[in-house]
């Protein structure tokens, strides 16, 4: 894979052997000068590498409009390389000072209410700004005419977390650019008319100069609208990431460039498969959200960045050593979670670990997250953690550069799907995409089988098996590409409002499941979503909720895998296959859950030839991740496991690199 201005793939600007890098954001701004030595200290003790520096430095930095102030920064990028840190330095846009928000307020979002988003927290500006960007392009070239050719510079990082607050903005600077981006994308008035289906509501547009966003409205708004604006809203950030990154290409064309994605929990709006490709180096920030699947779906983000990654190493940017600040109760890790999260992640493609943040604050909004230096300081388990952590990563340094293998099933993911699928005016506003895809992903690791999570654009072809869950989003070219891969052997599990709609978000017409009626081999007629306190009995004893389909199997050569036993649809197909040459294509048709998928995907699985590659006694209880010749036992227990033919004890929480 290569970045939009063709430039290869690349890694940190930095000399010698690889490595595992190790670090954390760094604030030294925070703390007196004589601190920062104690920082570098503590530092090397823990084996830190690298750090990212000036995150939330613009007030510091430029502290009126016509004045600079570098010295402080000056004086950490000396001393971080003095001591052998390598900086990912920041471009501080993130969030602009107080100064440029009292003169030009005009830069402040605006909510879909129409209410203004002000100061007080972060990220406190528009994407679409003018007067923003100007501003922060200014700040971004002073930074890149400052330290292009400083020794400790190795990386750029730009912002950061790009739309995590200000994603969607409803103000007339928005207004105007989502205007010029439909002219851009439609052409023509009557282009846009059909596509947003307008004959509906009397919306008929006569210029493009009549639209407006989604702002609150009487009712639902056009659904197109809706999902154009989600299309536009992560255009217009990551136009300002490829703003940012021109300005720094300039002065340092042979460092990379990179910014923090959040691929964790429910971060819809950024369609990162589609913001891989601006970055020299895919980074992440991941953080564990408390449930019976918090470390799967750990596992699961970590395995779509690496494939966001295009299954190249990618580095960890940001996670925590214990305790967030931002959940409603903050639990602090116990023994083994910290090294276990980490080491996941490099399971799955990351050769940088690094946290959020090096030294612990004494004040500010998080200043309860915790960090690499805690309150406590260096005589406490939580820094002795670290460093342990350290060095398994030093000594983990042949496994650095080494490409993730491929598994033998893949997970389709989609994020125009994960946007169309949840929005209003649909069969059901229970459904959420996010977590039917990690319930697939659950039951393959209860089954031993690897998997992988991959965006559509991906190659779906190297896979034995794809699981494409809720695929509602399917245009013709998708069909085309499914149907042909199910026709050269492969096979294909999807699920219940697949297939359903086009680009547009029109639907696809003649009974579903629309664009992958013909190649299931069934046709529905009508949706039968179920009510919160109704669910349905299978014939193979699993149990479903959410959501049934009235199916009737068109195909002669259908199988029907399974029944309802019980509700409107008893005696109906409820999971069927469509043998097609050496390949299939099969459908389930309710939620069953983890457990109830971790039940029917051996039959599932059973004409594709795909079986666990672990021994049986570790089935379920063990994760494995393979990178070349490395392969990562993860424990998925809290009790500690006797691996077979003497390889000794995985530790509880634990994991073993052979």
């Amino acid at each position: 894979m290569s970045s939009a201005d063709n430039t290869p793939r690349r890694w940190l600007r930095r000399a010698g052997e690889a490595r595992m890098e190790f670090g954390a954001d760094y604030n030294p701004e925070q703390w007196p000068r004589e601190v920062w030595d104690d920082d570098v200290r503590a530092m090397r003790e823990a084996g830190v590498t690298i750090v990212s520096l000036a995150i939330f430095s613009w007030a510091r930095l430029q502290p009126r409009e016509d004045e600079y102030d570098f010295g402080w920064l000056d004086d950490a990028m000396d001393l971080l390389h003095a001591n052998g840190i390598s900086v990912d330095l920041a471009t501080a846009t993130a969030s602009p000072p107080p100064w440029l928000t009292t003169k030009h307020p005009e830069i402040l979002p605006v909510n879909r209410e129409g209410n203004t988003v002000w100061p007080g927290a972060r990220q406190h500006w528009r994407p679409t700004s003018p007067v923003f960007r100007e501003h922060a392009l200014r700040l971004v070239r002073a930074l890149g005419a400052r330290y292009a050719a400083h020794p400790a510079l190795v990386a750029w990082h730009v912002n950061n977390e790009l739309g995590c607050h200000n994603v969607y903005d409803f103000s007339d600077d928005a207004a105007r650019a989502f205007r010029q981006w439909l002219s851009h994308r439609y052409q023509t008035i009557d282009a846009l008319n059909e596509a947003w289906g307008t004959a509906f509501w009397s919306q008929r547009y006569d210029a493009f100069d009549e639209i407006l966003p989604p702002r609150i409205a009487a009712s639902h708004p056009n659904p197109t609208q809706q999902l154009d604006f989600k299309r536009f809203s992560s255009d217009a950030l990551k136009e300002h990431l490829r703003a940012e990154k021109a300005i720094l290409r300039e002065f340092t064309p042979d460092v990379p460039v990179t910014t923090n994605f959040m691929v964790m929990g429910e971060q819809s709006p950024m369609n990162y498969a589609d913001w891989a490709a601006e970055v020299d180096f895919v980074s992440n920030d991941h953080y564990v959200v408390p449930g019976p699947q918090a470390r799967d779906e750990l596992s699961f983000s970590a395995n779509l960045t690496g494939w966001l990654a295009g299954g190249q190493p990618w580095f960890l940017m940001e996670h925590s050593t214990s305790a967030v600040n931002w959940q409603p109760v903050n639990v602090a890790k116990r023994p083994g979670e910290l090294a276990r999260d980490s080491l996941t992640h490099v399971a799955y493609g990351a050769d940088a670990v690094c946290f959020f943040q090096w030294r612990q604050s004494k004040a500010g909004a998080e200043k309860y997250h915790s960090s690499m230096l805690p309150h406590a300081g260096t005589d406490s388990a939580v820094f002795r953690a670290v460093a342990d952590l350290g060095q398994r990563l030093k000594d983990l340094a042949p496994v650095a550069g080494t490409p993730r293998t491929v598994a033998p099933v893949g997970i389709v993911f989609d994020w125009e799907s994960w946007w169309v699928a949840e929005q209003d005016s649909h069969p059901t506003d229970r459904l959420r995409y996010r977590q039917e895809a990690l319930d697939w992903y659950t039951a393959l690791l209860e089954n031993g089988i690897r998997a992988d999570v991959v965006p559509t654009g991906g190659d779906l072809e190297s896979y034995r098996v794809l699981i494409a869950p809720v695929l509602h989003v399917v245009p013709a070219a998708l069909t085309e590409r499914l149907t042909r891969y199910v026709g050269n052997g492969g096979h294909l599990v999807t699920t219940y409002f697949s297939g359903i709609v086009d680009e547009n978000d029109h639907v696809w017409l003649g009974g579903y499941p629309g664009a992958l009626r013909d190649l299931l081999g069934i046709r529905i007629e009508e949706f039968a979503p179920l009510l919160d306190h109704e669910s349905v009995e299978l014939d193979n004893g699993v149990t479903g909720t959410l959501w049934t389909d009235r199916i009737d199997v068109t195909g002669p050569e259908v199988e029907v895998l399974a029944r309802y036993k019980t509700g409107e649809q008893a005696e109906r197909a409820a999971i069927t296959r469509r043998p097609v040459g050496s390949g299939s294509a099969a459908y389930v048709s309710t939620r069953l859950g983890a457990d109830g998928l971790a039940t029917v995907l051996p039959a599932l699985l059973a004409p594709t030839g795909v079986v666990s590659e672990l021994p049986a006694e570790l089935r379920g209880r063990v994760e494995l991740a393979i990178r070349g010749s490395h392969r990562f036992l993860i424990n998925r227990t809290d009790e500690p496991i006797d691996l077979p033919d003497g390889g000794g004890v995985l530790e509880a929480r634990g994991v073993r690199v052979l």
